[in-house]
């Protein structure tokens, strides 16, 4: 092959050769770019959404309409009023869902708990169930609260009748666990009580597990049912949260443990942090607040339909904006309103044109949350 020849060869390969790379690193940074905390979540959402499906609990999918006044969940009881009454309502959630703690705690029960009272602890005339369904109504001096949930692992007889009921928990570490927790307590003496009544047995022994999530050891309380503990502490807050919604009142922003405001998804709205918000009421989104997760949103959508996304959120969401539509802003001092995306979000004090035109300076603002308009269900 002539000199110029194989030069020229050399070149096409060398050109083709780095041609190739380019779209393999430009493949491989997309690939980087699309492993994120949010297309996880996002996935992990749909997962669970299908799974709902595919187990025929499709109305896990949605938001729960609220509970009339007397009705209470096991595991809600003896928690901060306020949260509990956010959750019943379908108030937006803030925040990532603690997705992983439910997930470890479900698989700490279902592959390492549930097998371990089986191959370990039942014998030729004990066996153990998964769980039972309770619903339950208690009498009161001030009427009648209702109990109704799902328990975890029972240890039953031969005709699958309850003899001890247990509560699983996972925690961060054993280490700083110094007893039983009393809202717990009261979860395993809720179940204790709704048993009892519905199958005529005498259920008066129940038992508290722990698992530490960095070890995997565990702790273990016997809990006795407290006559004065259910009806001094468990069956007085049902009565107080039962009128808290009889009367559609917000509960006092105070928390029953300190740990609550923490990993509370509705802290700003409560105002329990540095943001300008405080006793925000049941419905609407915080204005200028971003901390909203997607499928949140869309719950709260589902149980609202009225509702809308703010501008800033718009902008975050522009496929929710379609579907669901947007506040728009609005002057103050004449009235006039302004579509969402012809104003800069970023901006901190957006004038009305139309009263600058008469000198008279007015910022425009989007609906605050107490002033949003929703259907409710």
């Amino acid at each position: 092959m002539p000199k110029d020849e194989q030069s020229d060869t050399s070149s096409t390969i060398k050109s083709s050769s780095s041609s190739d790379r380019k779209p393999a690193t430009l493949r491989r940074k997309q690939l980087v770019d699309a492993i994120s905390n949010d297309s996880f979540n996002d996935w992990y959402q749909e997962q669970q959404f299908t799974e709902n499906i595919l187990e025929g609990k499709p109305y896990f999918n949605g938001a729960s309409p609220p509970p009339d006044s007397e009705k209470h969940s096991p595991s809600k009881l003896l928690q901060c009023h306020r949260k509990v009454r956010y959750y019943a309502e379908n108030s937006p959630k803030e925040g990532d869902p603690p997705q992983g703690l439910f997930w470890v705690g479900s698989q700490f029960e279902e592959e390492i708990v549930v097998p371990y009272l089986l191959e370990a602890i039942a014998t030729d005339e004990t066996y153990v169930r998964n769980s039972m369904w309770i619903d339950t109504e208690i009498e009161t001096n001030d009427g009648t609260v209702r109990l109704k949930g799902v328990t975890d692992p029972v240890i039953v007889d031969a005709d699958g009748d309850p003899i001890l009921v247990t509560e699983i928990k996972t925690t961060s570490s054993l280490d700083y666990l110094d007893g039983p927790k009393p809202h717990h307590k009261a979860q395993l003496h809720a179940y204790m009580y709704a048993l009892d009544e519905e199958y005529d047995r005498s259920l008066q022994d129940g038992l508290l597990l722990y698992g530490g999530r960095d070890t995997l050891d565990i702790s273990v309380f016997h809990i006795p049912f407290d006559e004065r503990f259910w009806n001094k502490s468990v069956i007085t807050w049902m009565q107080a949260q039962t009128q808290y919604r009889a009367n559609n009142e917000l509960p006092p922003r105070e928390p029953a443990f300190d740990w609550e405001c923490n990993t509370c998804p509705f802290r700003n709205r409560c105002g329990q942090t540095s943001a300008p918000f405080q006793d925000t009421g049941f419905t609407g989104l915080l204005t200028g607040f971003t901390d909203y997760r997607e499928p949140n949103l869309r719950e709260y959508f589902d149980a609202y339909p009225g509702a809308k996304l703010t501008p800033t959120l718009a902008h975050e969401y522009p496929v929710l904006a379609e579907q669901y539509g947007v506040y728009n802003w609005k002057c103050r001092g004449c009235g006039s309103t302004y579509a969402w995306d012809d104003v800069d979000v970023e901006s901190d004090s957006p004038l009305c044109d139309r009263c600058a035109e008469n000198n008279d300076l007015q910022t425009i603002v989007v609906l605050g949350p107490n002033e949003q308009n929703v259907d409710t269900p």
